[in-house]
């Protein structure tokens, strides 16, 4: 039994080499980088991974561009800013290889903010499948991937490296935020008024520093949970924004 590992890029010179580095069980890896202008593509070349320029800001179509090129029985998918840890590795390597395996597993997400701070959170993300069983991907930004049979979890961590830095983090919401603004549009948003900033901005602040427990990450937990809130702030008055201009 044999895997592939996916990963999907746009400018990640600074990731690139360690996410490749902790999944050097994989037989292929496939590197899908949407147009990087920096060195991204020439550091995945270096370590041997295949490398596929696409155009896309459609983040299943770029899963989806990976996955044409599978010829192996498994198939993983990670992010740049993702490292599987050797534990989870373990499992991996346990469940290809073994001949009761179910179609789709579950990886237990470790998230850390800014560098270093942990947050106690854990996200359960569908990403190791049967290559059989995995479909395709749904959703230009948020992608969920469409898949069929039995689905089980494992218990070794995936950790993300995410939001480095504030200057980053910017620079993608107002990227991000005119497409999620377009997608409620297209979905026929009700026409925004003053009381729906607040009813978006204020369970989003607590779903972050309360249910999410930002709050025990000291002053990173509380940055990130008010930076998410600014983040969907954003989204919400460019719909707002967008809302206007086509009124007049």
């Amino acid at each position: 039994m044999s895997i592939t590992t996916i990963i999907i890029t746009k400018n990640e010179e600074n990731n690139i080499v360690d996410a490749i580095e902790s999944i050097k069980f994989s037989k292929h890896v496939i590197i899908v980088d949407n147009s990087s202008t920096d060195r991204t593509a020439d550091l995945a070349k270096s370590t041997g991974a295949e490398v596929i320029s696409v155009n896309l800001d459609d983040f299943s179509k770029q899963r989806e561009e990976g996955l044409r090129r599978v010829n192996t029985d498994w198939i993983l998918y990670i992010d740049a800013d993702e490292r599987v840890t050797p534990e989870l590795k373990k499992e991996i390597e346990g469940v290809i290889k073994s001949d009761n395996s179910n179609d789709v597993y579950r990886l237990n997400r470790r998230n850390f903010y800014y560098g270093k701070h942990e947050w106690l959170f854990r996200d359960k993300l569908e990403r190791l499948f049967k290559r059989d069983s995995l479909k395709g991907w749904h959703g230009r930004i948020h992608e969920s991937p469409v898949y069929t049979g039995d689905i089980e979890d494992l218990n070794g961590y995936l950790d993300h490296f995410t939001h480095q830095d504030l200057k980053s983090m910017l620079e993608k919401t107002i990227k991000w935020s005119d497409t999620e603004a377009q997608i409620r549009l297209n979905a026929n948003h009700p026409k925004m008024t003053w009381w729906r900033l607040p009813r978006v901005m204020i369970p989003t602040f607590l779903k972050y520093y309360i249910r999410q427990k930002g709050y025990k990450s000291g002053i990173a937990g509380l940055v990130e949970s008010i930076f998410q809130t600014y983040s969907i702030f954003i989204t919400y008055a460019k719909l707002w924004e967008i809302q206007e201009k086509q009124s007049r």
